[in-house]
């Protein structure tokens, strides 16, 4: 009896409602008397995300729509993905056309439910035989390209074509020159008005934001970039005649989804919306203005050197894109940056998606983002934002305009440089290369790089400058001089150890290994030390009253029995002891906020030169 009055008093047991500054004071005792405002940061969209979200940063009526209805952010099924699960849609690449339909079928056999592939002159040649019993039995998740009019020729002479579903679609922007969009635009409405006869659940247009995530947009300016491309193509394709509602029955919107996984939630959420708004501003039925989305996750975030972290991007990548709400996606391999994959890599790709589907449920719960105040406050700053820079394109006469005048070129560029300075600072952290990096580790073979979009845009990857780094130690190390940096360890262990842990990992990313001294106790018992190791740089690493105590007297020391050692110092002195230090003989100071990318480029660079002096 007692245990049962217990278990009704908990059952019937509420908390007491706290108010917003509640909740703050609290934070405030935990940070010490430090503002919580303080830990506000701020993301590549200039978005201030705060460290305490409730119910105030929401309006009401964003609470009372449900999936399904309009404006569709929530997405575009009442039950989510219980009535209509997404497509694992794993790009799938041969050597040949008979290697690549034993691949595709094996595939199916594992889990994928989309054919999906690459299209280049090899497989179109045999592209009847590679999808020749399978063709109505799995959707189509392919980006055409140049060869769109091609396929879908040789697709609509098979005897079942009606039954075809999916997408085969071309972006003009991304596949013709400028100079010929016009004509190009005159073929693609013929085109699109003649497959449509035959194959009227296939989708042809294609809106493709990856070659801009790849050169480094933020989340704001692919959303602004895919709404532009999307009103460009309903204002060319409705002029040459194409009904707006079969304009929108054949649009499908391609995103790339990078490591910031709330924001990429909120960018597929807010597409929706903001798409939804558009083409309802054109006299679109509420049943034309759901968005279809094909997601890839990102090719920007992935490295070389530590591949196996991968594993972990493309699963944060593939959980934020399911979230968001996606009809098509293909994870990428943890080896994608050679360009390659193997049958090992490819099996762990698409066994991601399923892990996500049979055993986080994803399949079974519907818009589990839902009703989150941070996601949708998220949600809402974005698609305001995006907003706001389509009106500017718009302003600027479209995103045709924006491209050719280089205008747009130049606002990504902006954001790419913010990304490398963050890289480059260690501000931005990227596992096993900026930080955390194992010399000792096997980077992937040669790997590719991206050829670049049309109207300028460079493809990159985001780990891309500390590889180079990484690559010209290596070439040292291959002539006789692996890059080593002494570290002069003053006093005992406890008193160094912070110190000459922080300068082994912000050199290693540079492929540059660190020989440690013994305890240094006594400022001559660094001599021996030097005279042993024999490098052409050392790094003084103590504490600050180690370096008030003692440093100069060991500079001199050093300095006076070998006078073209160069000397470094771990950590950031007052700038009154800055000066002295400097000409006793310190180069430079190395410490939380160093340019980290910078530094390594200077002594990489200065190493290679005593060796060919």
């Amino acid at each position: 009896m007692a245990v049962k009055m217990t278990l009704n008093k908990m059952i019937n047991e509420t908390f007491e409602t706290q108010s917003l500054e509640t909740w703050k004071q609290k934070s405030e005792e935990s940070l010490k008397g430090k503002s919580i405002t303080s830990l506000t940061k701020h993301t590549y969209e200039n978005i201030p995300l705060k460290p305490l979200y409730s119910k105030e940063d929401m309006e009401l009526k964003d609470f009372w729509q449900y999936p399904g209805q309009s404006d569709f952010r929530r997405g575009a099924d009442p039950l989510g993905y219980m009535s209509k699960e997404w497509k694992v849609a794993q790009r799938m690449d041969a050597e040949n056309g008979d290697e690549l339909r034993q691949k595709l079928h094996a595939s199916f056999e594992r889990g994928q439910t989309a054919i999906s592939f690459p299209i280049n002159k090899n497989n179109l040649e045999s592209f009847e035989t590679i999808i020749d019993d399978i063709y109505t039995k799995y959707s189509f998740s392919i980006e055409a390209g140049e060869y769109q009019a091609e396929i879908l020729e040789k697709l609509a002479n098979l005897a079942e074509c009606k039954k075809v579903s999916g997408y085969i679609a071309m972006d003009i922007l991304q596949t013709a020159s400028s100079d010929k969009w016009n004509h190009e635009y005159d073929k693609w409405a013929e085109m699109i008005e003649a497959i449509d006869q035959k194959m009227p659940h296939l989708r042809t247009i294609l809106i493709d934001t990856s070659v801009y995530h790849k050169a480094g947009a933020n989340a704001v300016q692919e959303l602004a970039i895919a709404l532009s491309t999307g009103v460009q193509y309903l204002e060319e394709l409705f002029e040459r005649g194409v009904s707006l509602e079969k304009i929108l029955s054949k649009v499908v919107f391609k995103f790339s989804i990078g490591a910031n996984f709330f924001m990429e939630i909120a960018k597929l959420r807010a597409a929706r919306m903001l798409w939804s708004k558009i083409v309802e501003a054109y006299g679109a039925k509420e049943k034309d203005q759901k968005m279809v989305i094909s997601a890839e996750t990102s090719a920007f975030t992935k490295t070389a050197y530590d591949p196996y972290v991968n594993l972990l991007r493309a699963g944060n990548e593939a959980f934020a894109a399911v979230l968001g709400g996606v009809q098509f996606l293909h994870v990428s391999s943890f080896n994608e940056p050679e360009g390659k994959s193997t049958p090992f890599s490819e099996r762990i790709a698409r066994n991601t998606q399923l892990i996500l589907k049979e055993e986080a449920h994803l399949k079974n719960i519907v818009d589990p983002a839902g009703g989150s105040w941070y996601v949708e406050s998220l949600t809402n700053e974005l698609a305001e934002k995006a907003w706001a820079l389509f009106l500017q394109i718009d302003e600027k006469d479209g995103i045709t305009e924006v491209l050719k005048t280089g205008w747009l070129q130049e606002q990504i560029a902006e954001v790419m440089k913010k990304r490398n300075e963050d890289m480059f600072k260690r501000k931005q952290s990227v596992i096993g290369t900026n930080m955390y990096a194992n010399l000792n580790d096997h980077p992937l073979e040669n790997p590719k790089e991206f050829p670049e979009a049309n109207h300028a845009l460079p493809q990159v990857r985001l780990s891309e400058p500390f590889e180079k780094l990484r690559k010209a130690a290596s070439r040292l190390e291959q002539s006789g001089s692996a890059p080593k940096i002494g570290l002069l360890c003053m006093g005992e262990l406890k008193e160094h150890k912070a110190r000459t842990d922080f300068m082994t990992g912000f050199l290693a990313p540079g492929g540059i290994a660190t020989i440690k001294s013994p305890n240094i106790n006594q400022s001559e018992a660094v001599l021996p030390f030097i005279q042993e190791s024999n490098l052409q740089y050392y790094v003084l690493s103590g504490t600050d009253k180690q370096y008030d105590e003692s440093a100069l007297q060991m500079i001199h020391l050093i300095k006076e029995k070998y006078p073209h050692v160069r000397l470094l110092l771990a950590g950031l002195p007052e700038e009154s002891k800055q000066a002295k230090l400097k000409q006793a003989g310190i180069e430079q100071f190395i410490h939380m906020k160093s340019n980290c990318y910078e530094i390594l480029t200077s002594l990489l660079s200065e190493m290679e030169a005593a060796i060919n002096e």
